[in-house]
């Protein structure tokens, strides 16, 4: 039977405490080795991928919609904690609306080779700070042909809860690992015979039509960070930098958008 609670300082609650402070998620998550999983249809889509909960928080009045996941919790032994709003939103700093969450065993990630294994187009974010510009990315390399991400050192968690709703739980679909040391690691993805392709706003930069009409079979596209864009060790490190070409006295688009374009115009094409 699912577990009422009352008070938020119930010590069995930790995982759950403060999920809108984002310098103490960073912190406590990876020292704890989880992530939260916000909604139902990103538990269900991170179950599916074979994650592992620790434990479910729901309100009462989710619990006709998740009996099946409360029986599989209770017969795996997984404790499922219910709780009336005001006290999950004491908790958690946050008004639940989603149904549920869940704090899930955070993954260890894959190697670079195994990421990389047979994929012929992959996304690389540098440095990105914004978790929702992170998961609108995951969900645009999912949506167009991506075969993977990678993410360097100092870019934002994509086990953020922001970044797996933004993403509709598409991080769990698309294979990703970080990519490290960086931008040294460049050089690793050319001995792998990947083609490096930055996009910057750079004298000699083509135009993105360009590329397209003569793709490489294996690209890496790196997009900066937002505000100042990629470093420019990266920019001198990679094959081609690339522009899109863009009207109306536009200089530049969100990096997510931007993404998404270069990603769409990119694709392999079948035959």
């Amino acid at each position: 039977m699912p577990t009422p609670i009352h008070d938020p300082a119930d010590q069995r609650l930790g995982d759950y405490v403060g999920l809108t402070d984002v310098a103490l998620r960073r912190r406590t998550e990876t020292e704890r080795g989880l992530y939260i999983a916000e909604s139902q249809k990103v538990i269900r889509r991170a179950l599916a991928a074979g994650h592992r909960p620790r434990s479910y928080l729901m309100a009462q009045r989710w619990l006709p919609d998740l009996a099946d996941l409360v029986e599989q919790a209770e017969a795996d032994d997984i404790p499922v904690f219910v709780g009336e709003p005001h006290v999950i939103e004491a908790l958690t700093g946050f008004n639940l609306h989603r149904g549920a969450l869940a704090a899930m065993q955070r993954p260890v990630l894959p190697t670079l080779a195994e990421v990389l294994d047979g994929a012929r187009r992959v996304l690389v974010l540098e440095d990105l700070v914004d978790h929702t510009n992170v998961g609108a990315l995951f969900r645009s390399a999912a949506a167009l042909g991506m075969d993977a991400v990678l993410v360097t050192p100092r870019c934002a968690d994509p086990l953020y809860r922001r970044s797996i709703r933004v993403s509709m739980g598409t991080v769990f679909q698309v294979p990703w690992t970080r990519i490290e040391p960086w931008p040294q690691a460049l050089a690793e993805l050319r001995a792998l015979g990947f083609t490096t392709a930055a996009l910057a706003l750079e004298e000699d930069s083509v135009a993105l039509d360009e590329l397209a009409a003569n793709p490489p079979q294996r690209l890496a596209l790196v997009l900066g960070t937002e505000g100042d864009g990629l470093s420019r060790r990266t920019i001198a490190a990679v094959d081609v930098t690339v522009r899109i070409p863009l009207a109306g006295g536009v200089d530049s688009l969100n990096v997510a958008a931007a993404g998404a374009v270069a990603a769409w115009a990119l694709r392999v094409r079948a035959g």
